[in-house]
């Protein structure tokens, strides 16, 4: 009796078990930055990746910099968004920074409110965290963690750029700046395009003049 062996078929890959893992530097002052981490949860629901979050800083990146006077005092404004995302990433892990970043985000950008001690103690409150830790706004022994994790971003692309800096594939630049966010599968197509610039080495720059209103809807 001859017994037949049957060779298993290969089992399925499931890529959604092991994402493509996404870089992605903000600073919550920044509407570009917005508008991008909103494209990457809309990519994270077509694509098999994951975004992790860090934190940069405006306020560093323009340290010792001549601007506006109305600049200058955005910028100080600035430290305080940073230092609570750096205490809360220390104390809660990248899922608090990911909520905390929706949460600070969607007031200031789409509700445009501005950043206040209350509307530090409405984030906390809204992510399940201890409105204590809003204390960290006025915290400078933070500032050298801030700096440190912008400075990571910035080694990666270089002095002359801004806010947002995304790395895919090992390869970071800045941006994509967009004006509005694409959403399902355009957002998927727009990444797949990012991706794609980003595996050539000598890819460093595309550029154009922005015409119209930013969309955070």
């Amino acid at each position: 009796m001859t017994t037949t062996h049957t060779a298993a078929a290969p089992a399925e890959t499931d890529d959604s078990a092991h994402p493509e893992r996404v870089d992605f530097w903000f600073d919550p002052l920044c509407p570009f930055a917005w508008i991008t981490s909103r494209w990457m949860l809309e990519v994270e629901k077509v694509r098999p990746v994951h975004t992790t979050f860090h934190v940069m800083s405006l306020s560093v990146l323009n340290s010792g910099k001549e601007v506006p006077a109305e600049y200058e005092e955005m910028l100080e404004r600035g430290w305080g968004p940073v230092r609570l995302a750096i205490a809360i990433e220390q104390q809660h892990g990248q899922q608090a920074l990911r909520d905390y970043y929706t949460a600070i985000g969607t007031k200031r950008h789409n509700e445009q409110q501005d950043f206040t001690p209350e509307l530090f103690a409405a984030v906390l409150e809204e992510i399940g965290l201890p409105v204590e830790l809003a204390s960290a706004v006025d915290d400078p022994s933070l500032d050298d963690a801030v700096r440190a994790s912008h400075q990571v971003g910035i080694d990666k692309v270089g002095e002359d750029v801004g806010t947002p800096v995304i790395e895919i594939g090992g390869i970071a630049f800045f941006g994509p700046v967009l004006q509005s966010i694409p959403k399902g599968e355009t957002a998927g197509t727009v990444f797949d395009g990012a991706r794609l610039l980003a595996g050539f080495p000598d890819f460093f720059e595309l550029k154009r003049t922005r015409k119209g209103d930013l969309d955070f809807g």
